[in-house]
């Protein structure tokens, strides 16, 4: 469905993709995994046909995003990661007026979004500049599906939509996806990463890695260690000053760390940092080994640095 080949664009002095290759096949989920300014939305407009990358190639089924863009926007839905309906129009007049650029209806394909659209609905004659950033959400996905697309776009589709919300669009996402539906979807939501058939992680208009999640986590060879204990933020300086750590970083309630290779067993590794952290008066501690997820790869690729990444618990 999607071939990229060597894509790259400047903005000045900023690379904002650098070499960037890859392919999405046709009805799968698949998800850009990284921090805000990691060039996830340059990527989405050129493959969209709204901006020309400075060198490489797209296609788009076959279509060049180039020669072929007044055919590609036929068979593409875009929800940007900004809200870009018409804030005076009501809900049901954006729907309309969507519909109607496509020349169809909304009853034609009201199946795709009905789910979503229900909860809309009560709400039908409010204006959209009025709507709650969930229902906001709600209402663009609702105009990118109104013509049955068969490629489906979302820039940051959930940044700053509560959890529950969230949830829901992940799980319309999969009903799409069983209605042959393709979706390339970016996010900074790393506990998204795993409702993606393949995703690719990201950083500074680079392509770290592309995979499954489960292959990509499978592939983390460290030893990651989890430490908590009453006072969180001093951990972190103290931990930092450990002359054994290797990586250290926030992790929702918990710091994960990885440690220096050497001689020493799990447990004995477990004892010295324990009587460490004790002497600098540390209580309440919890250190164990633990399972990396996404997003402990992804700092292990880029040594520690997270940017803007988000770290959520899991909403399921």
């Amino acid at each position: 469905m999607i071939q990229v080949e060597h894509i790259e664009k400047k903005y000045a002095k900023v690379n904002a993709l650098q070499n960037i290759s890859l392919h999405v096949n046709k009805g799968e989920i698949f998800g850009i995994i990284g921090p805000d300014g990691s060039g996830k939305t340059t990527l989405f407009r050129i493959l969209s046909t709204v901006l020309l990358a400075d060198k490489g190639k797209a296609c788009i089924n076959g279509w060049d995003v180039v020669k072929d863009y007044r055919i590609i926007r036929n068979h593409i839905g875009y929800m940007p990661g900004r809200f870009s309906l018409y804030q005076d129009l009501s809900v049901e007049e954006n729907l309309q007026f969507f519909a109607s650029i496509f020349k169809t209806s909304i009853e034609s394909n009201y199946y795709l979004i009905k789910d979503i659209y229900q909860q809309l609905e009560p709400f039908k004659k409010r204006r959209a500049g009025a709507l709650s950033g969930g229902m906001k959400q709600k209402l663009a996905l609702c105009c990118a599906l109104i013509h049955k697309p068969d490629l489906l776009f979302l820039d940051e589709p959930t940044t700053g939509v509560d959890p529950v919300s969230r949830k829901e669009l992940w799980d319309m996402l999969k009903r799409l996806k069983s209605e042959g539906v393709t979706i390339l979807v970016s996010t900074s939501y790393m506990d998204e990463a795993a409702r993606c058939d393949r995703i690719a992680l990201m950083m500074k208009g680079k392509f770290l890695i592309a995979d499954t999640p489960s292959n990509i986590v499978n592939q983390y060879n460290e030893k990651l260690w989890a430490v908590s204990s009453d006072a969180m933020a001093k951990l972190l300086i103290d931990l930092k000053n450990y002359p054994f750590i290797k990586n250290y970083y926030a992790f929702g309630d918990l710091h994960h760390i990885t440690m220096q290779a050497n001689s020493k067993s799990d447990i004995e590794l477990q004892h010295d940092l324990h009587e460490y952290l004790e002497k600098l008066k540390h209580q309440e501690l919890f250190i164990s080994n633990i399972k990396a997820s996404i997003e402990d790869c992804f700092m292990a690729l880029t040594g520690g640095s997270s940017d803007t990444l988000h770290t959520t618990k899991n909403y399921e």
